[in-house]
């Protein structure tokens, strides 16, 4: 009756699958703050790759099971922003950022907020948006850019405070990549149940391999390329049209040139 209110889909209880991999992710994030505050920068680099797997995994895994809830939204875009905002943040401020003074914490801020706007942007054109791309980079694949560069230089013994510039630049660059409005494959429309051709498995078999020899660089590799292809994408659409503009122009010409021949004549 419209006199009584609606019970919340919160009181009759919540799924418990895809919001316990949350959960996990949300741990993830925590455990990397908290790894880095130890110095241990590999093992906190790590902890956020695995935050954005079972990032990944919660989302499917309510798209199967049927258990999308407006409850599991919010809490995955709260635990986005632990585990791909704030931890990869703390993590680069503490590993080389720190030592730039106050430039160090305004760029720490600055990648901070760029993923708080950046997911409630997402939140309210989740319902509209072309679900093949996402508009900005999102903050995911952000925090791995950050993350492998960590990884992969301590790993080589390179201190933070020797890369404290190029880690002040990329920390601005992926904020303002979030923000922008660049487009991005989102790659959800990759169906796992359709057939692929053979050359399709031998690749991923080969990509498998790759990053079992070398995690840390083909992973920053990979995200770095991700990275990239936002704006990439861009300049190739630019001289692209930028080329139909040249040849409508070439045939506008050509065509007055006729027309002036045969008035001539």
């Amino acid at each position: 009756m419209n006199g009584i209110p609606r019970r919340s889909s919160v009181s009759r209880g919540i799924y418990l699958l895809p919001n316990l991999f949350t959960t996990a992710a949300l741990f993830a994030g925590c455990y990397a703050i908290l790894a880095a505050m130890d110095a241990d920068f590999t093992r906190a680099a790590v902890a956020v790759f695995v935050a954005m797997v079972l990032d990944g995994v919660d989302g499917r895994i309510a798209r199967l099971t049927h258990t999308q809830t407006r409850f599991g939204a919010e809490y995955d875009s709260m635990a986005d922003m632990v585990s791909f905002g704030v931890a990869p943040a703390l993590v680069l401020y503490l590993w080389a950022l720190n030592g730039l003074g106050q430039l160090g914490w305004v760029a720490t801020f600055f990648y901070i907020a760029a993923t708080a706007l950046r997911l409630a942007r997402f939140n309210i054109k989740a319902g509209v948006s072309d679900k093949r791309f996402f508009q900005g980079l999102p903050s995911p694949s952000a925090a791995a850019v950050l993350m492998g560069m960590v990884w992969v230089w301590h790993d080589l013994g390179v201190s933070g405070e020797i890369l404290a510039i190029p880690a002040f630049v990329l920390a601005v660059l992926a904020g303002l990549a979030m923000v922008s409005n660049v487009t991005y494959f989102s790659f959800k429309d990759v169906d796992f149940r359709n057939r692929v051709p053979f050359f399709a498995l031998l690749a991923m078999v080969f990509a498998v391999m790759l990053t079992a020899l070398d995690p840390a660089k083909v992973l920053w590799t990979g995200f770095v390329l991700y990275a990239l292809s936002g704006p990439a994408w861009v300049l190739h659409r630019w001289r692209r049209k930028r080329l139909l503009r040249a040849e409508r122009a070439c045939r506008e010409r050509a065509a007055a040139h006729i027309d002036a021949a045969k008035n001539r004549d």
